[in-house]
């Protein structure tokens, strides 16, 4: 039903930097990703240039915004670049939208009445249901992105969590969770880079170690940096067919799709070379 996604995404981190990434999404199509996920990070995406570009840069790929945080955009605006960039380059726009995090507002009321008037907006605007996904972690939210969106884009979640959204999503929404890996086989070395993108900022952020400790984590294991049980599910490590066992789980749990997320040791390091080490060996070829 989801063929176009494909099976698996590459999603890219904003430390990579704006214009490396529009280098990248040429390369990670001809390298057989479909969907090209687009980390967005603590800033509004304004007129949508970033993701204009990417899409131009490709030709068949989904570019897909992850996310558009309701605070910082006004969705009116996001519905007009939307038809803008559509209109000269065809449906290739996915808009991953979400919540973001109350640690990073002062006020931060009724949060859920506030996504459902923006995503009220942009359909209002014209935006198909189809080209929206939404950050759900949450039973409102996830049942919001199932009745009135394609489905469900959650961040930094485990299997668990993915059998969770399947049930309350039922079998028709698209559900795609991204998923960290780190291709490195020294399990010391692979841990240690997978902590140190997930402990700052991700288990300061209580929405997401709330998510962890409803499906299957103790406070223990999501205080301070993480115990080493929490760093393995939440990034695959090792060879590439270890790596895929753990993605592989989110399938096995209902997933349409994974958007895989590569970690370096060097952040702002290309990615590329890694996507390509995994593209040679999916599964699915």
């Amino acid at each position: 039903m989801y063929e176009r996604f494909g099976r698996y995404g590459a999603w890219l981190n904003p430390a990579l930097g704006d214009a490396p990434r529009v280098e990248y999404a040429a390369q990670l199509e001809e390298l057989g990703y479909q969907t090209i996920w687009v980390g967005i990070g603590a800033d509004p995406v304004g007129d949508m240039a970033l993701l204009e570009q990417m899409v131009a840069a490709t030709t068949t790929a989904t570019i897909a915004s992850a996310i558009v945080n309701m605070w910082n955009d006004d969705p009116r605006d996001i519905a007009h670049h939307y038809h803008r960039i559509v209109d000269q380059h065809g449906p290739r726009l996915l808009l991953g939208i979400g919540l973001g995090h109350p640690e990073s507002r002062d006020t931060y009321e009724r949060p859920f009445a506030r996504m459902a008037s923006f995503l009220d907006a942009l359909l209002e605007g014209g935006v198909p249901a189809e080209s929206i996904v939404i950050a759900a972690l949450g039973r409102r939210t996830l049942l919001l992105s199932g009745e009135k969106t394609l489905g469900a884009h959650p961040y930094l979640t485990v299997p668990a969590h993915t059998r969770y959204a399947r049930e309350l999503l039922g079998s028709r929404a698209f559900l795609a969770p991204e998923h960290k890996v780190v291709l490195c086989q020294d399990r010391d070395r692979a841990r240690m880079m997978g902590r140190s993108l997930v402990e700052n900022p991700y288990l300061g952020l209580r929405n997401y170690t709330d998510n962890l400790l409803r499906h299957g984590f103790t406070q223990a294991d999501v205080d301070g940096s993480g115990s080493d049980a929490l760093i393995d599910a939440l990034v695959a490590h090792g060879s590439p067919e270890a790596v895929y066992a753990g993605i592989d789980e989110h399938f096995s749990a209902g997933a349409d799709h994974v958007g895989i997320q590569v970690v370096t040791e060097d952040l702002t390091a290309s990615p590329v070379e890694a996507f390509r080490i995994l593209a040679e060996h999916r599964p699915d070829h």
